[in-house]
């Protein structure tokens, strides 16, 4: 999104000014969460070797995001060919490493292809976990949580059509107006900082 005169100075303001939430919660996230639980993005380097995800690959990003697999959509998509799933993964995997796109374009892009298997017509929270595994250096996680931290921090991000890409411009406009403080973060450092603000708000100081 652009933003002229006055309110690009107030966004980015708050884009600064997040910082100072973001990098106690990367703090915590860190002291907290086992550093094992993310090994399910081992899917990531099979991704590397295999240019795409198959059906067992998402199966395990299924659970590591804690959703339900008793739904219509999970019979559906399990009732196809791994090699059509593979097929579209495919390409959305070409899309979100393509660096001749910006980061959200790609991802735009990738969201609009893996929309074309079951489960990932609406919603993001499944999607972005497919897309970062696809370039986990590139990418970042979406769910409900990030959304609540968002709306904490006063930077906005609407459920229109195109939000993930939207998602991705935000944490570029995050890193971009973070300066020396973003320096070493990556985009999915970023959407973990931003999940455990959404568990775990922070607080007003005493008066």
């Amino acid at each position: 999104m652009s933003w002229v005169g006055p309110v690009a100075d107030e966004f980015a303001a708050l884009c600064r000014q997040a910082w100072d939430t973001l990098i106690p919660a990367r703090a915590g996230y860190l002291a907290v969460i086992s550093p094992h639980y993310d090994e399910v993005f081992d899917v990531a380097q099979r991704t590397e070797c295999a240019g795409s995800l198959g059906k067992t690959d998402i199966a395990a990003l299924v659970v590591w995001k804690r959703l339900s697999a008793q739904t219509r959509w999970v019979t559906d998509l399990m009732s196809l060919p791994d090699t059509q799933v593979r097929a579209v993964t495919e390409r959305a995997v070409t899309a979100v490493r393509d660096t001749t796109l910006t980061r959200s374009e790609a991802a735009r892009t990738g969201r609009g292809i893996i929309a074309g298997l079951p489960g990932f017509r609406t919603g993001d929270a499944l999607a972005s976990a497919v897309l970062t595994a696809a370039a986990l250096q590139r990418m970042a996680v979406y769910d409900r949580r990030v959304q609540h931290a968002l709306h904490t921090l006063g930077l906005p991000l609407t459920p229109a059509p195109g939000r993930y890409g939207r998602y991705l411009q935000l944490l570029d406009d995050l890193l971009h107006h973070g300066a020396a403080r973003a320096a070493g973060w990556s985009a999915r450092d970023i959407d973990t900082a931003l999940y455990w603000t959404g568990g775990n708000p922070p607080q007003p100081a005493p008066a």
